[in-house]
Parts: structure tokens; sequence; C-alpha cells
């Protein structure tokens, strides 16, 4: 407990006592040192009105760093939530690839190669552009209508897959995902001409068919990754940030994704 109040007060009173006394007898001495102890005691108490203020801006300033330190945690918890749950998302996805339900070759709806056929064609094109030095790109797409109506459904694949045959070049390989998404493997193909090959299949979209919405995310080997599994994480991750999107959008991957 702190003593030094009572102090202040035990000298105020001193000073209360002896200047009753030297009113009552006429004594200057007293009146004096009555003087003196009320000086004293007005000193302390005025450094103790100093250190009480003090000490209060010292607790509010602590409160607003603790509001602080709790606010940055709260960010830090919510930020980290949605890293697991895109995290989750894309192992689930992964998952779903490596699934047996993609064993057939092509994909009925659309005609294109199914998901299946794109992970072995993905991981053969690596390892042909790792022995050759070559790059090899990697594009995720999705194609959705209904997005400014509020009533988001996925593009009729005839439509979206005869465009993009239209599209690409022989030597490159065009799949549908089982999510309902596409994806292109671009045969020695750098980050700039991906972007230009998925803008092409975006013009010509626009052009076969209106209130459509595009977005894509690439990616490249060896840009973004040096093995199947990075470059495809990398251009699912493009993809992410490409829907948070309400337009048409192409996203490419950084290397520190």
């Amino acid at each position: 407990m702190n003593r030094r109040p009572f102090a202040v007060l035990a000298v105020g009173a001193i000073g209360l006592v002896v200047g009753v006394a030297a009113a009552v007898w006429d004594a200057v001495a007293l009146a004096v040192v009555a003087g003196s102890l009320a000086l004293v005691a007005g000193v302390a108490g005025y450094r103790l009105v100093g250190l009480l203020y003090r000490a209060r801006k010292e607790i509010d300033e602590l409160q607003e760093k603790v509001q602080q330190l709790e606010q940055t945690v709260d960010h830090e918890a919510r930020a980290r939530a949605e890293v697991e749950k895109k995290l989750a998302s894309r192992i689930e996805l992964t998952a779903m690839r490596k699934s047996t339900q993609g064993d057939a070759l092509t994909d009925e709806p659309s005609g294109l190669f199914s998901e299946g056929y794109f992970t072995v064609a993905l991981d053969a094109r690596i390892a042909a552009a790792r022995r050759n030095l070559r790059p090899v790109a990697v594009a995720l797409i999705e194609v959705i209508e209904g997005l400014d109506s509020g009533l988001p459904r996925p593009a009729e694949p005839a439509t979206v897959a005869q465009t993009i045959r239209e599209t690409i070049r022989e030597a490159d390989t065009a799949c549908r995902l089982l999510d309902g998404g596409y994806a292109l493997v671009l045969e020695d193909t750098t980050e700039n001409g991906a972007i230009w090959t998925v803008e092409r299949i975006r013009r010509r979209l626009v052009t076969r068919s209106s209130g459509l919405t595009m977005w894509a995310g690439v990616a490249c080997y060896p840009a973004h990754g040096l093995s199947t599994e990075e470059v495809l994480d990398r251009a699912d991750l493009a993809l992410d940030m490409a829907r948070e999107w309400r337009q048409d959008r192409i996203e490419v991957a950084s290397a520190d994704s």
C-alpha cells in the first residue's frame, strides 16, 4: 500500500494543530512552524497529485496497447483461419484430382480431356521441359454466367470448350476439371504467352455469348515452381485471387506465393 497520502495528511494535520496553538497563544514561532508544515504538506500534495496523474496516464497507455494487441491477435487469427481454409480447399482439390473418378480420358459434357488426363499430361510436360530446358505454362480457368444477377452458375461447357479449341495450338492440351473449371497446359510458353492465350479465349467468349465472366490463374515452369505440385499450387492461388473480382480477371502467380 502507498503510504504517501497518509504522510501528507499527517503533516497537514500537525500544521493545523500548530497553527491553532499559535493563534491561541499568539506565538510567532509556532505560526512560523505551522506555515512551514503547511508548505511541506502542500508541496508533498502537489507531487503526489503529479504522481497520480502520471500513473493514470501510464494506465491509459497500457490499456490502449492491450486493446491494440487484442486487435492484432484477432486480425492474425482471422487471417490464419482464412489461410487454413484455402489450404484445406487446395488439399481437397488435389485429392480429388488424384482420385479414381478422373480415370476416363475425356469429359463427356465438353468433349475436352478429363482431369485425370490433365494430371498425367502435366507431369509428362514438366518432365520433358526439365530435360529440354523449355518453359511450360498452366492456366486454370473458370467461366460463369449470371454474376450480375446474383445467381452465378457455370457457363455452358460446350460453348467454353469450343472457344478454347478454336484458340489454342495443336501442341497445347485443354481439359475440363471435376469442379467444372478448365485447365490448359501450354507447351513451350512463357508467362506473357500464357496471358495472351487466355486473353484471346476471353475475347472469343465475349463475342460468342454475353453475360459471361471469366477468371483465370496462370503459373509457369520454371518461373513459379520446379515441380508439378508447385506449379499447380501457384496456379490455384492465382485463380483464388482472380475470383475476388466481380469482372473478368487474369492473375499471374508469384514465385513466393
